[in-house]
């Protein structure tokens, strides 16, 4: 899922639309994009595993470990750092569900795989290092 399948679709309407949280994560995603890539990439060449898993959050989370913290940046999102095998053994991802999560996952090189957590709920999505439009 793209992070654009999240985001609330803007309609001509007169009444104003609740700003998304989604919007500001994007953002801070698109700054934070070369460090969370220099994780994935040390995640990976040291084996621990294929598969990173970054987590987005405002509040405090027992998830993965801390990497960029938003009081400290003076962002809005915190990111964690994790992995499918930490998921599966926290019970995010079921066993069962495992290799059709790794069906949809995309190539880590390319994309981070960043479970967004809000007052609402949590979901997968997957952003690129690099968003068109930039060098």
């Amino acid at each position: 899922m793209d992070i654009q399948e999240l985001m609330p679709q803007q309609e001509g309407g007169k009444e104003e639309q609740k700003k998304s949280p989604l919007v500001s994560l994007e953002k801070d995603l698109a700054l934070y994009a070369p460090s969370i890539k220099e994780v994935a990439v040390e995640i990976m060449v040291e084996g621990i595993s294929a598969n990173p898993i970054f987590v987005a959050h405002q509040h405090t989370v027992s998830i993965g470990e801390l990497i960029l913290d938003r009081k400290e940046l003076h962002t809005e999102w915190t990111i964690q750092a994790s992995t499918i095998e930490e998921f599966v053994e926290k019970g995010i991802i079921n066993p069962e569900k495992k290799a059709l999560f790794l069906k949809s996952y995309k190539k880590p090189e390319d994309y981070m795989c960043v479970f967004v957590i809000v007052p609402e709920g949590a979901n997968f999505i997957y952003y690129p290092y690099q968003v068109k439009g930039q060098a």
